[in-house]
């Protein structure tokens, strides 16, 4: 198992989390009922045939909300409200009122709930206990937030804050593909994504491009910042960092997927054993380097 995108949050290294695995047990994912929209717990993140709902490899856990969310488009719903309005109508010689169409609303919701098709997610989320690091699988700084919400609520305090820098990111972001020096192992890939700095400005993304090329200085020259840029650590990590702090695109290059393939394993658990511990140890790397470069804010003693 890879992570694909790194949202990270920030908590106190001196938070203990010896009972971790208790405290998940009595928030379960349970099966989202019939007049449910959704329901969130937390499942075992080695998979269905696994029972342990964390998993821990030094000072890093893995741990993975799950979800189920009911089906209900909204098209179907007014369809049918369209009908029971129009039918009303005929038969009333009038035309409901906001009330009336509400209730109708809401009963035809709870009417289609039993019958919806029910849709599983899973959201994993790597504890960093080293650097105090909470990194989550997605770019959603709502769903982020939400599996740190899901933490919080079966732990009864995780002070968890999202990253914030000291200096504005794209004003590093902009130096970097200017010609300023980046940190050592990190170097440009081959996207990027500039704003002008007016509001409602022009953008322009460039995707399999030279960013070292005079089109981008021109662009640059016009007043345009950086607002997302694709980098490289070493061989080893490549992805796309956004003023927002958030890690997109995040892959493993062949010279750290290199380490696994030197190494035979007997069976599937082993297998995402290494996965998850390769994964984690790159994250942590790039992490480190990200907080000086980008001049990350501590947190409060």
């Amino acid at each position: 198992m890879f992570f694909r995108n790194l949202t990270l949050f920030r908590f106190p290294t001196t938070m203990a989390f010896d009972e971790l695995e208790t405290q998940l047990g009595e928030h379960p994912l349970k099966p989202v009922g019939p007049l449910e929209l959704s329901s969130r717990g937390f499942v075992p993140p080695m998979g269905r045939d696994a029972e342990a709902l964390t998993h821990r490899v030094a000072d890093t856990i893995w741990l993975t909300v799950g979800g189920e969310d009911k089906l209900l488009p909204g098209a179907v719903v007014n369809d049918l409200l369209a009908r029971k309005l129009a039918q009303i109508e005929q038969q009333e010689g009038r035309k409901p009122g906001g009330r009336t169409r509400k209730r109708l609303k809401e009963d035809l919701v709870h009417e289609l709930l039993p019958r919806a098709f029910v849709r599983p997610t899973r959201t994993d989320a790597l504890l960093d206990l080293e650097h105090g690091i909470c990194i989550v699988d997605t770019a959603s700084r709502k769903s982020a937030e939400s599996v740190v919400s899901e933490i919080r609520h079966a732990l009864g305090s995780f002070p968890a804050l999202p990253l914030n820098a000291e200096v504005a990111p794209r004003s590093i972001l902009t130096g970097w593909i200017a010609g300023e020096p980046l940190p050592d192992g990190l170097s440009l890939g081959d996207e990027c994504e500039l704003k002008d700095a007016a509001e409602r400005g022009a953008i322009v993304k460039c995707q399999r491009h030279d960013l070292a090329c005079e089109e981008i200085g021109k662009h640059l020259d016009a007043g345009k910042q950086v607002t997302r840029l694709a980098l490289t650590l070493d061989d080893h990590v490549s992805f796309v960092l956004g003023e927002d702090l958030v890690l997109r695109k995040f892959k493993l290059l062949d010279g750290a997927v290199d380490q696994l393939e030197s190494t035979e394993r007997d069976d599937v658990r082993a297998e995402m054993d290494a996965r998850f511990a390769l994964m984690a140890g790159e994250a942590k790397r790039l992490f480190t380097i990200l907080e000086s470069a980008l001049r990350l804010s501590k947190l409060d003693a």
